[in-house]
């Protein structure tokens, strides 16, 4: 445990890389040769697009790694936060910081953004992508980055996490965000006893359906119960999704950089709530 403490303190920053290019690669490579959706579409364009969000993602986190970074070591040092009040081992540090974590720096977050006006209008351009991929990932407006990396902060203050679990926890969160937004037909069978535990593909490709009920459940990110405990969790025939809003389904609202990045700031005002709910 002490090895795992260690690396992960310090962890090297082209490490760091390697997994947010590494997993890009490997997860594209495998919706190649087995993917769910294979519609024609400009997949250079829609690729290029994606990977401009992810750099303005990568931009945001690096700009305001301090405050998560400061807020680590602040509350070590003055034993402030739960994992600290309870002064648990190394391994359920770990474990319970990485629960606690992935509750209030994602899913509750994410959950937030769809019921606050002014922050859906920034998580939109998540949910404009009508090719969902691994691609899709870290496609986030760069305010909403903000927004991300301060329900983080606040996450870290809460919990108390020292930095090597911190790490744990955007490694993990990295890796299975590329792989739950993945186009990639996962088996049935490894689906039912994956998503016990974590988010699947299966799984969180409902919530990028176009309509709701269902763009408004399956809000997990690393852990998939979270989504069962408040009532969130819905199964759907993936076949049947259809990809996008279905306020935003015209190509200029989805796939024009422009538009993206204004949109949080056109005025506009989603009717999502009053249109009619649809049932798969």
């Amino acid at each position: 445990m002490e090895t795992i403490v260690s690396y992960f303190s310090d962890m090297p920053t082209a490490h760091r890389s390697f997994l947010l290019v590494g997993g890009l690669s490997f997860f594209l490579l495998l919706e190649h040769a087995a993917p769910l959706f294979s519609k024609p579409y400009n997949k250079f364009r829609h690729t290029g697009l994606n990977i401009f969000f992810t750099l303005t993602t990568i931009l945001i986190n690096f700009s305001l790694a301090f405050l998560l970074v400061f807020s680590s070591q602040w509350v070590v040092e003055n034993n402030f936060g739960i994992v600290q009040w309870l002064d648990l081992s190394l391994l359920y540090t770990a474990i319970v910081g990485l629960l606690m974590m992935d509750l209030i720096g994602a899913w509750l977050p994410h959950w937030v953004e769809h019921r606050i006006q002014w922050m859906w209008q920034f998580h939109i351009v998540h949910h404009t992508d009508q090719h969902v991929d691994t691609t899709t990932a870290n496609r986030h407006h760069p305010g909403e980055s903000v927004i991300r990396v301060a329900f983080t902060t606040i996450g870290i203050l809460i919990v108390g996490i020292p930095i090597w679990v911190f790490i744990i926890y955007q490694t993990l969160s990295l890796i299975l965000t590329q792989f739950n937004h993945s186009n990639l037909a996962f088996p049935k069978w490894l689906d039912r006893i994956l998503v016990t535990i974590i988010c699947t593909p299966n799984m969180h490709r409902v919530h990028h359906h176009y309509k709701q009920p269902y763009s408004d459940s399956n809000y997990g990110n690393i852990f998939s119960f979270w989504d069962r405990i408040f009532s969130t969790y819905k199964v759907v025939d993936n076949s049947k999704l259809i990809y996008g809003l279905d306020t935003h389904m015209e190509v200029a609202s989805s796939d024009h950089l422009g538009t993206l990045l204004k949109m949080p700031f056109t005025g506009y005002r989603s009717e999502r709530y009053y249109k009619e709910k649809e049932v798969l």
